[in-house]
């Protein structure tokens, strides 16, 4: 898509996407490969909306830290010496060198270029031989922060200083997994994969009821057939929606023996244990929660058509004291690797299908009721955006 395509008659073509599944169609195929659209994006989305990061418990210590970066921003994740998590940018305020990297404990952040010292805070404290540079004042230098949000267990960053609150907006995704209780749910830190595919082929395959029973088909999925799912409504200001699947017996986890062989979850209803929720906060975070184990994924896109992706899991309170938990884990997770692997190569050549001439707006089947709702929150934050892009433009 040319620059110039960026005008009224493109985003008045979205409105298709934008309505009920029954008469819905895609997104244009130039959304998940321009990259003028993908600049566009960035201020649409990733500017202004909450972004996951990743869980408290990676910076359960003061002076705790790890790093991470979305767009292209990298990021540091601290935990300060008065018990508070504190989100900066990484990028020195001299010359641009990072001055952290990869994760551990630490009193300060060491530029290790020029040796620039900053606090926890982000607050600079040191700067050697700068005393014969002119008007230098190092109180009022300090590395760029973000806002902080804590929601069950995760967190997420805004680069908006005037973002509103992000739990007004998950209060019903957060009634629906309350007996999770994922605030006190635990787990190891997430692995990290590199992907070249447009951020959102992965989420709305994450999403995707459609195909579960068709490119999953066989014992490891089975017993979650796609026509149990469920969309419950969303409203598209809201941060979050949902997507239940039922199972055909409780307790079903993705292993050869189909059943849940980790501690489930203590609060659980029976309601909750006949069916797989999928839990969804665009434009980062995907949460596929069964009995006995929850996966997490954080999107954070790179480019037009890369991007990097951290999986997590989560299980019970106490499940990983168990001497025999890494290997209950990995019946569930060899099994999850081989659906994954799936997926990943479905993604890979969607993408290389979205760049065809050939791709088509298609039409939906109710088994994607994900996509609309996705489709709807996007596209409210599409239109704001070029209307604001507009009147300023305007304006001058």
């Amino acid at each position: 898509m040319a620059r110039h395509l960026l005008n009224d008659s493109f985003f008045e073509t979205l409105e298709s996407s934008d309505g009920d599944i029954a008469t819905a169609c895609t997104l244009p195929p130039a959304c998940y490969t321009d990259d003028d659209f993908y600049r566009f994006e960035q201020e649409a989305l990733f500017n202004h909306e909450w972004l996951c990061v990743g869980r408290q418990s990676q910076v359960s210590e003061p002076g705790d830290y790890f790093t991470t970066r979305i767009i292209g921003e990298p990021i540091i994740v601290v935990r300060n010496r008065a018990g508070e998590i504190r989100a900066m940018s990484a990028v020195c305020q001299h010359r641009a060198m990072l001055v952290a990297e990869g994760a551990g404990n630490t009193r300060g952040f060491v530029c290790p270029y020029h040796h620039w010292v900053y606090s926890l805070n982000g607050d600079l404290v040191n700067a050697p031989a700068m005393e014969r540079t002119c008007d230098f004042d190092k109180k009022s230098i300090r590395l760029a922060a973000f806002k902080v949000e804590l929601w069950q267990g995760f967190i997420f960053i805004n680069f908006d200083p005037a973002a509103e609150p992000l739990a007004p907006r998950l209060s019903a995704v957060a009634a629906a997994i309350a007996n999770f209780d994922l605030a006190h749910a635990q787990g190891g830190a997430p692995i990290t994969g590199q992907f070249p595919w447009n951020w959102k082929v992965m989420f709305e395959n994450n999403n995707d009821g459609y195909h579960a029973s068709k490119l999953h088909q066989g014992p490891l999925h089975d017993f979650v057939p796609s026509e149990r799912a469920v969309f419950p409504d969303a409203d598209p200001a809201d941060a979050g929606f949902l997507r239940f699947n039922g199972t055909l017996h409780p307790d079903a986890s993705f292993n050869p023996t189909q059943r849940a062989v980790l501690p489930i979850f203590p609060r659980l209803t029976d309601e909750d244990r006949s069916r797989m929720t999928f839990a969804n906060i665009p434009p980062t975070l995907s949460l596929v929660m069964t009995s006995d184990l929850i996966i997490y994924l954080i999107l954070r896109p790179m480019a037009v058509e890369a991007m990097e992706q951290d999986t997590g899991i989560l299980v019970a309170p106490g499940a990983m004291d168990d001497p025999a938990f890494e290997h209950r884990a990995e019946m569930i997770m060899t099994s999850a690797r081989k659906i994954i692997a799936q997926d990943m190569h479905v993604d890979e050549l969607v993408q290389a299908g979205l760049r065809s001439r050939f791709a088509a707006r298609g039409r939906y089947s109710w088994q994607e009721g994900a996509q609309g709702q996705l489709n709807r929150w996007l596209i409210r934050r599409y239109r704001q955006t070029w209307q604001a892009s507009k009147s300023a433009h305007g304006a001058h």
